[in-house]
């Protein structure tokens, strides 16, 4: 015994000694580190090592882990945090079409979004169209109103445009019109209007009459790029969630975005291990009538438990499971121009088969339900098939959840379940007031109470379409209670403080999903961290919407830099095509 005790402790030293005799392959020093790390929260320096965190800590102390092939990096006082993990993004989808659209995210007047609408007009080819798609709303606008449909066409003339407003309406000017043959005659679909004026013509406005069916079939009816323009375009797109900390997406499907077929793109950057972002994503069934079919194939497609790497990189590009949208039935779009949806008498029976088939399959599962009333029979299916196959601990939450209850937030937690919230009443929330009342939104969504109640929690955005894909307005939206536009929409005792935020978006989500070393800064976890514009915790409440990252570091490799950190920094990819918006006046706005 004493032999083996004394192999023991000499193998024990030996580990240890060599543990300490590791070498940083980057240090991150002079810092404001906050981990997030509750044991450990305030640091000077970060050592990397691989794709890890190999000690968080002093100056003194991590320095002394360098050597001569240690990249040194002075983060000059700035903050760093973990990145950011958004648990509701389209970037598999948003990604192909990023640089064919003209973003109006953050300016700062309809004057100036005409001109740009103007300019993209007359340097957009034939062929192509100009697309502004989602985002914004007037109220971020200083003369707070919406464009008009003659405004519109005096913007761009004989270029075909398309303009989305949240998921009520979009506008075509006449040139977009004639392009997609619309007349007087055509039918409008289910759900939705083609606006005529006195002389039955089509005035260019789509409305959801809730539905956004129309908005996004159009949509889907506009050019795309090619491939090679598809792949620029969609590591522009990394590249700006990078300039604004994001490291890591639950992607969530989404209308038009087929799988296999469309994922041919991320598929491609995840072998020559170029995704900069993590990347798990949900498949989203795509044709109301065949969503059971739809699963059944994925389920023998795809081996949740065997998926491969790239062998490159540990960058969790792979599916995780089946949502947002599970059955066309079961969808209630968050449209707060019109009443709230009613669900049809068949929702039970399309949304149980293909709930019994994930949870037999061990596949996990997110829903999207905005209001109480869908989550109320959604609950009641997974219950039911909860007592048929137990859930047991199988990784499944709601999407939104704005309008939630405490007795569905208690079915919830009894359940196992999570919460994915995002800012789309940062967008919405005047609308949502004209219609519900104040009242009604001081507590929607009620993150707070279901933080109380132990319910896991993650936050998000739910960009493009909808809401801005920037996490910083989440951030604002959620500590602040106001919308873009200024609105206090939310109370403010609903409100939560900066850190309890900042953790709903970055460890948040791994908690969704129940990963572990990751979404915090500390020894052991996978480096992924940021170096922030502006101190979050300290600057001014408006000022959080204006953060960005500085430095970008995804799986232990840096993805972005500013100038300031230009010697470590990937150079900056040229955008295809020329004409592209983002080629002029990038991502988010801040004119």
């Amino acid at each position: 015994m004493k032999t083996l005790s004394s192999l023991a402790f000499l193998l024990f030293a030996l580990i240890g000694n060599a543990f300490a005799q590791q070498k940083a392959d980057m240090i991150l020093f002079n810092g404001k580190v906050n981990t997030l790390d509750d044991t450990h929260q305030k640091a000077e320096a970060v050592a990397i090592l691989g794709n890890k965190i190999l000690a968080v800590g002093t100056n003194k102390e991590i320095l002394k882990l360098k050597n001569a092939k240690t990249k040194l990096v002075d983060a000059q006082q700035k903050t760093i945090v973990p990145g950011l993990f958004d648990s509701h993004l389209h970037v598999i989808r948003g990604g192909r079409f990023y640089n064919t659209e003209l973003r109006w995210d953050g300016v700062k007047s309809l004057k100036r979004a005409l001109e740009m609408l103007k300019e993209q007009a007359q340097r957009t080819p034939e062929g192509q169209w100009v697309r502004v798609v989602g985002g914004w709303n007037e109220y971020q606008f200083e003369e707070k109103r919406l464009p008009t449909i003659q405004e519109i066409n005096d913007a761009t003339g004989n270029t075909p445009t398309f303009i989305l407003y949240l998921y009520g309406k979009a506008w075509l000017n006449q040139a977009g019109i004639k392009k997609l043959n619309i007349t007087g005659e055509t039918p409008n679909p289910i759900a939705g209007l083609i606006e005529k004026d006195s002389n039955g013509n089509p005035t260019g406005l789509l409305v959801a009459e809730p539905n956004a069916f129309i908005l996004y079939s159009t949509l889907a009816k506009l050019p795309e790029l090619n491939n090679e323009e598809k792949i620029n375009s969609t590591l522009q797109y990394m590249t700006e969630l990078n300039h604004l900390g994001v490291t890591a997406v639950m992607d969530a499907g989404g209308g038009f975005q087929n799988f296999p077929d469309d994922y041919n793109i991320t598929d491609s950057l995840n072998k020559a291990g170029k995704i900069t972002v993590r990347l798990p994503y949900y498949l989203f069934a795509q044709k109301k009538g065949t969503e059971l079919k739809d699963y059944t194939r994925w389920t023998g497609l795809v081996d949740l438990e065997h998926q491969h790497g790239n062998g490159i990189n540990e960058i969790d590009y792979h599916v995780e499971g089946g949502g947002e949208n599970l059955v066309a039935d079961a969808a209630d779009f968050e449209n707060f121009l019109f009443p709230r949806p009613e669900l049809p008498n068949s929702m039970e029976s399309s949304l149980k088969p293909v709930l019994q088939l994930l949870v037999k399959n061990r596949w996990p599962f997110r829903l999207h339900a905005t209001y109480n009333e869908s989550i109320s029979r959604d609950l009641a299916v997974i219950e039911e098939v909860n007592k048929e196959t137990p859930l047991n601990g199988l990784v499944w939450f709601f999407d939104h959840a704005e309008t939630i209850s405490e007795e569905n937030m208690q079915r919830i937690k009894a359940l196992g379940g999570g919460i994915a919230i995002q800012h789309r009443m940062a967008f919405q929330g005047e609308s949502f007031i004209h219609r519900y009342g104040k009242n009604a939104a001081l507590a929607s969504p009620p993150v707070k109470r279901m933080l109380e109640l132990g319910i896991p929690v993650g936050l998000g955005t739910d960009g493009t379409r909808v809401a801005s894909y920037n996490p910083w307005v989440s951030l604002y939206w959620i500590t602040s209670g106001k919308t873009v536009g200024g609105t206090q929409v939310m109370a403010k005792e609903n409100t939560l403080d900066r850190n309890t935020a900042l953790k709903l978006i970055t460890a948040g989500g791994y908690n969704l999903i129940k990963e572990q070393n990751k979404g915090k800064i500390q020894a052991g976890y996978f480096a992924d961290l940021i170096i922030l514009s502006d101190d979050y915790f300290e600057v001014a409440e408006e000022k959080i919407k204006d953060i960005t990252s500085e430095l970008t570091i995804v799986d232990g490799k840096v993805v972005f830099g500013t100038t300031t950190f230009q010697s470590v920094a990937p150079q900056a990819l040229p955008v295809i095509p020329s004409w592209s918006p983002v080629k002029y006046y990038g991502g988010y706005q801040t004119k």
